[in-house]
């Protein structure tokens, strides 16, 4: 079975409107029928594609050129981002739903037009008026490819207070910036990369263009094998004032905002792959016979299913609350640290008894597991690894007086 065959495993664009085995909260009418049309989309054009998207390259480019095309042509294109930049404005509690189907392929963000949704808020927030003007409406269109340089070589990113990048400001108000970061997401072929610097004692974010001289990427970083991730340099690389983006000393802030979303996206895109590979693993027992009968006959299958199906559904609930807090302004740093968690665990979890199920074929080129295991691994230290939030976490619940409500 290849990859394309993999991917008709998954439910139809109908069943996944409906509860289906994974207990999916109720998605308000309005979304539902946007959330099928999502996940046919990603069912059948994106995962067919992913061979040719994995490989990276020209090729991996004209691929993601041409399904974007498509996504705009569908309607579906950049459906969480602002509409004042081009967007089609839907709100985190809707946009959630549709993150879930999304995210059952890695190339789904991209291929939609949400992969931006971060970089966009934040410079819509932050980022000087001309900035705001001159890049994102093409951030949104998709035009300009963006990334995010917070992690360095030999610096725990568990401790921004160690950052070693430096921008050094000039008397004309330009800012000089010198040091390296790494496994920094699409930096490969980015147009702009936000960099969080020591500017004298405390910590800014400025909009760096990639060709600006000075710039350099390093080397791709291979995670598990698979590429994707890169290392890159500032060499004396020089912007205008007007690419501090927010205040000086406020890179912090800015980044825990983006954090708190970014988390809690990723998690909602973890479940989507999590059902992905749950269907897979599935379809696996009840078609797999062996002398003695079907998988799905085995006690120790029914086992690995039983516990897929139950950190799915008790992961979900979790990653919902942290939306829900997200979206009416509340505080919500132990939400997310548990859903963080939790769902990192889930994905590890489910993609692991996946291959378990399939054997030897879990481990080669046919299925999506690899990549949904590499994901599921990776995600423990994505955005901070499990050890941080769980610290984090903890200290929070124990200086609070009203328990675990």
């Amino acid at each position: 079975m290849d990859r394309a065959q993999g991917a008709s495993r998954l439910p139809s664009a109908d069943a996944a409107l409906g509860p289906g085995p994974f207990g999916l909260p109720d998605c308000p009418p309005e979304a539902s029928e946007l959330r099928g049309r999502v996940a046919a989309f990603v069912r059948e054009r994106v995962m067919p594609a992913e061979p040719v998207l994995d490989a990276g390259g020209p090729a991996a480019q004209a691929a993601l050129r041409r399904l974007r095309t498509e996504a705009k042509d569908a309607g579906l294109w950049a459906l969480p981002l602002p509409e004042e930049w081009g967007g089609q404005g839907l709100p985190l509690s809707r946009y959630a739903h549709l993150a879930e189907a999304e995210g059952a392929s890695d190339h789904g963000p991209a291929a939609l037009g949400s992969g931006s949704l971060l970089d966009v808020l934040m410079l819509g927030r932050h980022a000087s008026g001309p900035v705001r003007e001159r890049h994102l409406p093409r951030i949104a269109a998709g035009e300009l490819r963006t990334c995010y340089a917070m992690t360095e070589p030999d610096t725990p990113g568990t401790d921004p207070a160690l950052t070693a990048t430096r921008a050094e400001p000039g008397p004309d108000g330009t800012w000089t910036l010198h040091g390296r970061k790494w496994f920094i997401t699409g930096a490969g072929d980015a147009d702009l990369v936000t960099v969080t610097a020591r500017t004298g004692d405390e910590l800014s974010l400025l909009l760096v263009p990639t060709s600006a001289p000075g710039f350099r990427v390093v080397r791709e970083l291979p995670v598990l094998g698979v590429g994707g991730q890169w290392e890159i340099e500032f060499d004396g690389v020089t912007v205008p004032s007007d690419h501090l983006v927010g205040e000086r000393g406020k890179a912090l802030r800015i980044a825990g905002e983006r954090l708190r979303l970014g988390r809690v996206l990723r998690c909602l895109r973890w479940l989507g792959q999590a059902e992905r590979a749950f269907d897979l693993m599935r379809d696996r027992a009840r078609s797999r016979n062996q002398s003695s009968g079907p998988l799905a006959d085995r006690q120790l299958v029914q086992q690995l299913v039983f516990d897929a199906l139950l950190a799915i559904r008790t992961t979900r609930p979790l990653v919902y609350e942290a939306v829900a807090r997200l979206e009416a302004g509340d505080d919500a740093r132990v939400e997310t640290g548990l859903a963080k968690v939790a769902a990192a665990r889930m994905l590890q979890q489910v993609a692991d008894a996946a291959i378990q199920v399939h054997g030897a074929a879990g481990l080669g080129p046919d299925t999506a597991l690899p990549g949904l295991f590499r994901m599921g691994r990776a995600a423990r230290l994505l955005d901070g690894p499990d050890e941080l939030h769980i610290a984090a976490v903890a200290r929070r619940v124990l200086r609070d007086e009203g328990g675990a409500s």
